[in-house]
């Protein structure tokens, strides 16, 4: 069996990295990353520097003009002020609707492009790292459960059975996330999940106070902070 592993660079990736070359070993399995046309490419360093420490194959690709009408404040071409403020603070101010730094259906391509990847690759299973944080009030739609289970569907089905996606943090939060991952000695200081791409992470957006709040819950420093 081979794996690939959506790798974005940042915690919850890299902890499905870990579980992966633990399950079948790390000359089975690939880390795909994507750019989609961020504001900055710390992510993708980020990720390659996973990819080496783990030693697997690191595949990368560009998806930016899929993304060339969207305004997500993520975007190297929208205008829009990254929020400074909680996923919860987030969600009241959208009444409910996905947040300014959701990304038009991304994870629905992502998953779809590593299908392809995968199927080419012979791999057997795709690891997806997302988590109830982020699913939690739709503030990342294509992180929940629901979406999960259905490109689960899709994804086997449209393989003919060949491919299975395998989320295994999708019912629990960010900090359980984090507790696993420290069994695993993931090197955390190696990741990045800052939506700025400063020399250090801004400590302010949504995905930084998430981070932070993880490792808060499991009583110790963030090891990026520390390096």
């Amino acid at each position: 069996m081979r794996a690939l592993v959506l790798s974005s660079g940042g915690v919850d990736s890299t902890t499905c990295l870990a579980l992966a070359v633990k399950e079948y070993g790390n000359e089975n399995v690939i880390a795909l990353s994507i750019f989609y046309g961020q504001k900055h490419d710390k992510e993708l360093i980020a990720s390659g520097k996973v990819a080496d420490y783990y030693q697997v194959e690191h595949i990368t690709l560009d998806l930016t003009p899929v993304f060339a009408w969207s305004d997500c404040s993520l975007l190297t071409h929208s205008d829009k002020e990254i929020p400074e403020q909680s996923y919860g603070e987030q969600i009241k101010e959208a009444g409910g609707s996905p947040v300014s730094t959701y990304v038009p259906f991304r994870n629905g391509l992502f998953l779809s492009a590593a299908a392809g990847v995968a199927l080419s690759k012979d791999c057997g299973v795709i690891y997806y790292g997302a988590h109830s944080d982020d699913a939690a009030g739709s503030a990342y739609p294509d992180c929940s459960a629901d979406f999960v289970d259905s490109m689960g569907q899709a994804i086997y089905l449209g393989s003919g059975g060949q491919l299975r996606l395998v989320a295994p943090f999708v019912s629990v939060n960010k900090a359980e996330v984090v507790r696993q991952g420290l069994v695993l000695d993931v090197p955390y200081e190696l990741t990045w999940s800052c939506y700025e791409g400063g020399e250090k992470p801004c400590g302010k957006c949504g995905t930084c106070l998430d981070r932070a709040a993880a490792f808060a819950a499991n009583k110790i420093k963030d090891p990026a902070l520390a390096t």
